[in-house]
């Protein structure tokens, strides 16, 4: 299996200017490349450029996808839209790895070794980055659940060990937005793991609407915290709007003692990787309790469907003798098709003699057709 390596850059919150798409396009004489992304995928050699560096000069977004069954995801965000401390919490070794470049953020989220050997080697890369890049937003609005799905790819790829304590689970983790989703998919997160962290995952809307705290809150808003907020608004600044209210509203409730009480105590690693053994014996019994019930069903429908033809097997041996005296290999594979479920019919309705005799019937008008004989001989209906 030949090399396959795809690139892709998004700038989002500024253009590339020219002398930058010069300075892109002297890396690459095969790339698109216009003022807001940089395309390209390789079958030999590799990029001429660090992408880390691209990240910190260049772009807002970026998705590496490679046939080795390795991948990546870059986002850089502004540096006020989160401090150190609360990032850092959530790092891992390579799974989710932080960068403070003086003025942005760059996060990336990594997959080493994936186990989806046909997804690495049908898919060429492209969509990913539609499907991600919504991370972005939900990122500067305050959202922290992108995050905590790096750290959990961390302890799925082995990365943290039993002792850890995870960080403080985001609200809504049982409520993934669609571009989580996909992270969830990206980053192949042990489903059973993912049962196991987001148990104990509040709703958002049971969050953020806490009784009549939000209403009490905002009675107790000065008037400057009011402005500030519209004034970034209408700068267009809606994501820092967004963020500055919730972090003020959660401060509240913190100084009020009302989140303390409705938040659940973290797990150890240890401890999730035992639930999640839990939900994976409770998944497996699911899913071979849905595959019984599936059988009965299907045995339920063959059995009707074989009723119908024991309603006039004569009619149905003569339309099986039509197929046969097309004298065509599709018009034998129809005919060998009906007699195995006439077989199945007379063994439901009738007894397995009346089938051999109307099998030998059948035979004496066709046995000089070696192909139709050879498939029913295949198909243990007929000895030669």
């Amino acid at each position: 299996m030949s090399e396959y390596q795809y690139y892709e850059f998004v700038a989002i919150d500024r253009p590339l200017t020219r002398n930058e798409m010069a300075e892109l396009r002297s890396r690459s004489s095969r790339a698109t490349i216009t003022a807001t992304s940089f395309v390209n995928e390789y079958n030999w050699g590799d990029l001429k450029a660090d992408p880390a560096d691209w990240m910190r000069s260049y772009f807002d977004a970026f998705v590496y996808t490679a046939n080795w069954c390795s991948c990546r995801l870059s986002l850089r965000l502004p540096h006020e839209a989160f401090d150190e401390a609360e990032l850092k919490r959530f790092a891992t070794q390579y799974a989710l790895m932080i960068d403070n470049s003086g003025a942005h953020w760059i996060i990336s989220w990594s997959l080493d070794e994936g186990q989806d050997y046909d997804r690495f080697g049908m898919e060429t890369g492209q969509g990913w980055m539609g499907r991600l890049m919504p991370l972005r937003d939900e990122l500067l609005r305050g959202d922290l659940r992108p995050l905590y799905l790096g750290w959990l790819a961390g302890v799925s790829a082995g990365e943290v060990t039993n002792n850890a304590v995870e960080p403080d689970v985001p609200p809504g983790m049982a409520q993934l937005s669609a571009a989580q989703q996909a992270l969830v998919e990206f980053l192949e997160i042990d489903p059973d793991l993912m049962v196991a962290a987001t148990a104990g995952s509040q709703k958002i809307e049971d969050y953020w609407h806490d009784d009549d705290s939000v209403e009490v809150w905002v009675a107790e808003l000065r008037r400057n915290e009011i402005e500030t907020v519209f004034n970034l608004l209408l700068q267009g600044a809606s994501h820092q709007a967004e963020r500055r209210v919730k972090s003020e509203f959660l401060a509240w409730l913190k100084e009020s003692g009302s989140r303390e009480s409705s938040s659940a105590k973290p797990h150890k690693v240890a401890e999730l990787r035992a639930l999640a053994e839990e939900a994976k014996t409770l998944r497996l019994k699911r899913e071979e309790e849905e595959h019984v019930r599936q059988e009965a069903e299907r045995r339920k429908q063959r059995e009707a469907y074989l009723l119908t033809l024991a309603a006039d097997f004569d009619r149905h041996w003569k339309a099986i003798d039509d197929h046969a005296e097309r004298g065509t290999a599709s018009g034998y594979d129809e005919a060998k098709r009906a007699i195995v479920d006439l077989a199945d019919a007379y063994a439901l309705a009738s007894d397995r003699n009346a089938f051999d005799q109307a099998l030998r019937r059948f035979m004496v008008r066709h046995a000089k057709r070696g192909a139709l004989v050879r498939r029913l001989v295949e198909a243990g209906l007929w000895e030669k």
